[in-house]
């Protein structure tokens, strides 16, 4: 067979029909089984979304009861990878850690082989669950402190935030670290998704798989951008620096963080509720500075290259929320993945009811045949 045309980044190829979520970036809607993201963020929370992404329809209230029941019965890390992790270089980046502690976590689970629908579940929801727990336990080892036993009184994002920080966190920071895991759980399929989808098509497991998505979301044109944002706007110390920044970055060729998005052609939905949580949780913490920072920017960049179809995307409004959480940008990442890793399983198991290997070809466009020269001879 004949191959003709590269698709660079494979931009706009489809590998697979699904019903989990899709994304209209010319009106900035997201929907995760038909549903818009905003409504799930207002009215719904992490379990049940895990639920509706997982079984593709909401779940009855004994059903989200159940399910939310054996989430938390399985936040526990067996202290044997606590162990090892422990004993990983201090300064080596957290994804690593996480990336390390996910393939422990498959070598303790004695049904991750196993290939049936009901198996295949409990360890989905296995992964789910202790994932979080994994994200807010080395990064506290990596503050020189120990990991904290789960508090089985916490839903899962208020019990993550717990870990986390060691606080138990109020209302607002409950929501906004609900709607956070939310936000970040699915988003049709990213670099991380494709990558846990191409190891799962060999029919791997689904630990190898989640680990694929955590090496692939660890890359900074993907996982990170909020890091960089952050970074961006506590590097500028008042609003009207902002503006000045923007102009000088533009002019100067250089990129500014958290704006514009492959499939988005107007503002991210995802980023107008996270400005909404900032602008709540600033008030709350009667520190205006990062809101008014970003605003300014975001108003500069519209009037600037609103023509060219570049907007705030989450990473804007979504890394000063986690700062005025008191949480390190070091974690950013990998609060990404423990949120995705329903996504990503999601579509596993979704591709795994048709499966086919995923094998792309590439165009040739080296030498024709030609004939072997003997080393002494050249």
């Amino acid at each position: 067979m004949s191959i003709t045309g590269v698709y660079k980044g494979l931009d706009n190829v489809p590998i697979k029909e699904t019903v989990i979520s899709t994304i209209d970036g010319e009106k900035g809607k997201l929907y995760y089984v038909g549903y818009s993201v905003e409504e799930l963020a207002e009215k719904s929370n992490y379990e049940e979304v895990s639920f509706l992404l997982l079984h593709k329809r909401l779940p009855t209230g004994e059903e989200l009861k159940d399910f939310s029941n054996k989430l938390m019965k399985e936040r526990t890390i067996p202290n044997e990878i606590w162990s090892i992790l422990e004993k990983t270089p201090p300064g080596a980046p957290l994804m690593d850690k996480l990336k390390a502690g996910v393939d422990l976590l498959g070598l303790f689970d004695g049904e991750a082989e196993k290939t049936d629908k009901a198996a295949r579940l409990s360890t989905a929801i296995r992964i789910i669950s202790k994932i979080a727990t994994l994200v807010a336990g080395v990064y506290r080892l990596k503050k020189g402190l120990q990991p904290l036993e789960p508090d089985p009184g916490l839903n899962h994002a208020s019990n993550f935030l717990y870990m986390a920080t060691g606080k138990k966190p109020n209302a607002l920071e409950s929501k906004i670290m609900d709607v956070t895991f939310i936000l970040h759980a699915e988003h049709e399929l990213p670099a991380s998704s494709t990558a846990a989808l191409v190891v799962a098509s060999t029919l791997s497991d689904l630990y190898s798989a989640v680990s694929a998505g955590i090496g692939a979301l660890k890359g900074p044109l993907h996982g990170g951008a909020n890091e960089r944002a952050l970074e961006m706007l506590m590097s500028i110390k008042t609003p009207e620096e902002a503006e000045q920044y923007v102009l000088r970055e533009l002019a100067s060729k250089r990129k500014i963080m958290g704006f514009g998005h492959r499939v988005y052609k107007t503002f991210d939905p995802r980023a107008l509720i996270f400005k909404s949580y900032l602008e709540q949780l600033s008030e709350m913490r009667k520190d205006r500075k990062l809101l008014e920072i970003a605003n300014r920017i975001e108003s500069v960049m519209i009037r600037e290259l609103g023509s060219k179809l570049i907007y705030p995307n989450i990473d804007l409004y979504s890394g000063p929320v986690f700062n005025l959480l008191g949480l390190d940008k070091e974690i950013f990442t990998p609060i990404f993945a423990a949120a995705r890793s329903v996504g990503w399983i999601a579509h596993i198991l979704e591709y795994w009811e048709d499966n086919r290997l995923i094998r792309p070809r590439a165009v040739y466009i080296g030498p024709g045949p030609r004939r072997y020269v003997p080393v002494d001879e050249r």
